[in-house]
């Protein structure tokens, strides 16, 4: 008994000498912070496990009497609508900002032409702009100067047909590319000025267009910075309120995305279901985790750039 006392005391021994207060702080406050920022995860997750009547008590996990997946389920078909929508309007509204921006970065970047500055100076701005201050003014523009809600049809080809969803849907999505162009401009011009400019030279030297030189040589090397402007720009698009309620005004509207029918979800006049509205914020932010998922390389790539 005594030597296995000992041969305890003699490892302990060796084990803390090593470990110094400093790194013990560290380790510390390591797992506070870790702590802080998964306990809404798991208050969450354990609510949205339980009946309406168990979410008194948010951080123990169900017992087999009040576990139940049912909100999971009532949560899915409640938002189906708003997941159409949403994909509808964030896919198109990211691959165009993403597009767009990276062909304005390498205009304003890579292409030497004049009076460059000003037209910077303008993207930059936009990034400044104030949501609240463009709303009025934004409604006003898609009810009364161009209402997509009638169809938009060019030289005969229809564009967007006329119909009270989609032609909202098409009015939001571009809203959200023109509010978003600036930024991914911004990001992709930071990461164009690190592209050796012996190299675009020597493609001018070729004989390589500047249409050629974007495409075959820029584009190719943008690919982590890519990555980081997809996920940046659709988690944003994906979980923007404020244009959704102002375009569309209502949860039961046809048009509404995910996030104007996650607002009232759960919410009657016997008070709100929590584990139902945290079953559907949780499956709201499956599509942002999946686009994070699949371009983390990438995104690693771009931020160390």
């Amino acid at each position: 008994m005594s030597q296995a006392t000992t041969s305890e005391r003699d490892g302990v021994a060796r084990i803390l000498p090593d470990m110094s207060y400093r790194r013990i702080g560290v380790y510390f406050v390591v797992l506070f912070f870790t702590a802080f920022f998964l306990s809404p995860i798991w208050t969450g997750l354990v609510t949205s496990l339980k009946s309406s009547g168990a979410a008194t008590t948010p951080f123990l996990p169900p017992t087999p009497s009040n576990f139940t997946l049912e909100n999971w389920g009532r949560a899915f078909d409640m938002l189906s609508r708003g997941f159409i929508n949403s994909f509808a309007m964030a896919i198109p509204s990211t691959l165009l900002d993403v597009l767009l921006g990276s062909m304005a970065a390498y205009g304003l970047t890579l292409v030497d032409w004049r009076r460059q500055m000003p037209v910077v100076l303008l993207f930059v701005f936009g990034i400044f702009l104030p949501y609240q201050a463009i709303l009025v003014p934004l409604s006003d523009f898609w009810t009364n100067v161009m209402p997509l809600t009638k169809g938009l049809i060019i030289e005969g080809v229809t564009i967007v047909p006329p119909s009270e969803r989609w032609g909202t849907l098409a009015e939001l999505t571009l809203t959200h590319v023109a509010y978003g162009i600036p930024i991914c401009f911004l990001l992709f011009r930071s990461y164009y000025k690190g592209i050796s400019q012996e190299l675009v030279e020597a493609a001018k030297v070729d004989g390589a267009s500047i249409t050629k030189i974007y495409t075959r040589i820029v584009l190719p090397l943008s690919k982590p910075m890519i990555g980081v402007v997809l996920i940046y720009q659709f988690t944003q698009i994906w979980n923007e309120f404020l244009f959704s309620l102002t375009l569309i005004g209502s949860s039961s509207d046809k048009a509404a995305t995910i996030t104007l029918i996650l607002s009232g979800l759960g919410a009657d006049l016997s008070g709100v279901n929590f584990p139902l509205r945290m079953a559907g914020a949780f499956l709201a932010a499956l599509p942002t985790l999946f686009i994070y998922v699949l371009f983390a390389e990438e995104f690693a790539e771009g931020q160390a750039t």
